[in-house]
C-alpha cells in the first residue's frame, strides 16, 4: 500500500502539470477554434527564463514573475500572427502554431543552450512522509499551486467581466461582437493567459524534471492528450484528464516497465477518440453567460 501511495501521489504531481497545459489548449480552443500546438514550447520558455534569469543575478520572485510576463509575451505574438492570418483556414492557422513552436524550439537553443538546467526548489530539499510514502516540498507546490490556479480560473470565468466575456465569445462570437465585446481584445488575452499557465507548469516543473530547448515536444503532445481525454469544450475537464493520465503513467512505469511510460498518454488518448469523442467530460448544451 505504501508503494501504491507513492506511486498515486507522483502520478498526481505529474498529472497537474499536463493538466496546466491542457487547460492552455482549452483555453485558446474555445475562444479561438484554434489547436495550439506551440503550447508545449510555452512550458519550456518558462522554465528556460527562470533558469537564465536566475543565473544572471535576478531575485528569485522577481525572476518567476519576469519569466511568466515574457512567456505571456510570446503567447500575445502568436495571437498577433493568428490574427493576421484571420482569413486563413483553421488547418492553415493550426500549421502556424506548428510553424511557431519550432521557431520558439530553435530560438531557445540559439539564445540559451542544448544542455539540460534545473532549479532550486522554493522550499528547499525537505519532503513529507504520509502514509510512509515521501512527497516532497516541491512536489506539494505542484499540487497547491495547480489548484490555487484552478480555483482562481473558476473564479475569473464565473464571477468576472471579462471572465464571462470570454465565454460569450466563445460560445457565439458574433452575439458577443453585437454586445460590445471586443473580440480582439479577448483572443488577445486568452492567448497570453494560456501561456503564463503553461510558464507556471514550467517553472514548478524544472527543480523535479530539469529542463531543455526540446522539453516542450513531449509535454505539449501529453497536455493535448491531457485536454482530449477531460474535453476540449470544458477547460476544467482538462484538469481531470490530466489527473488520470498522469496517475495511469506512473502505474504503468512502476507496475510495469517505465519503457512504456510515454505511450500511456497516447493510447487513453486513442481510446478516447474511438468511444467518447467529445471527451470524459465535455461540456453539452447551452449555458447562460
Amino acid at each position: 500500500m505504501t508503494e501504491l501511495f507513492a506511486f498515486l501521489l507522483t502520478g498526481i504531481t505529474v498529472g497537474f502539470v499536463y493538466a496546466l497545459v491542457g487547460m492552455g489548449f482549452t483555453v485558446i480552443y474555445n475562444s479561438s477554434g484554434i489547436i495550439n500546438f506551440a503550447q508545449g514550447e510555452f512550458v519550456m520558455a518558462g522554465g528556460m527564463i527562470m533558469v537564465f534569469l536566475l543565473a544572471g543575478g535576478v531575485p528569485y520572485l522577481p525572476a518567476y514573475l519576469l519569466a511568466i510576463l515574457l512567456t505571456a509575451i510570446l503567447g500575445v505574438l502568436l495571437w498577433k500572427l493568428t490574427d493576421l492570418s484571420r482569413d486563413s483556414s483553421q488547418e492553415s492557422l493550426i500549421i502556424l502554431t506548428l510553424g511557431y513552436a519550432i521557431f520558439l524550439r530553435g530560438a531557445a537553443e540559439v539564445v540559451f543552450d542544448k544542455e539540460l538546467h534545473t532549479l532550486p526548489p522554493m522550499l528547499g530539499e525537505g519532503h513529507f512522509t504520509i502514509f510512509g510514502a515521501i512527497l516532497t516540498y516541491q512536489a506539494l507546490l505542484v499540487i497547491l499551486f495547480s489548484i490555487v490556479i484552478v480555483a482562481a480560473l473558476w473564479y475569473f470565468f464565473r464571477h468576472t467581466r471579462t471572465g464571462k466575456a470570454m465565454i460569450a465569445a466563445s460560445v457565439d462570437p458574433d452575439a458577443a461582437r453585437l454586445m460590445g465585446i471586443n473580440l480582439k481584445k479577448i483572443l488577445m488575452l486568452n492567448f497570453s493567459l494560456a501561456a503564463a499557465i503553461a510558464a507556471v507548469g514550467g517553472i514548478l516543473l524544472t527543480p523535479i524534471t530539469s529542463t531543455n530547448y526540446e522539453v516542450g515536444i513531449m509535454l505539449g503532445l501529453k497536455g493535448f492528450a491531457a485536454a482530449i481525454t477531460g474535453g476540449l469544450s470544458n477547460p476544467f475537464g482538462a484538469v481531470l484528464g490530466g489527473l488520470v493520465l498522469g496517475v495511469m503513467e506512473v502505474l504503468v512505469a512502476g507496475y510495469l516497465s517505465s519503457e512504456y511510460k510515454d505511450a500511456v498518454a497516447f493510447v487513453i488518448m486513442l481510446l478516447i477518440l474511438f468511444f467518447k469523442p467529445g471527451g470524459l467530460f465535455s461540456r453539452i448544451g447551452a449555458q447562460r453567460v
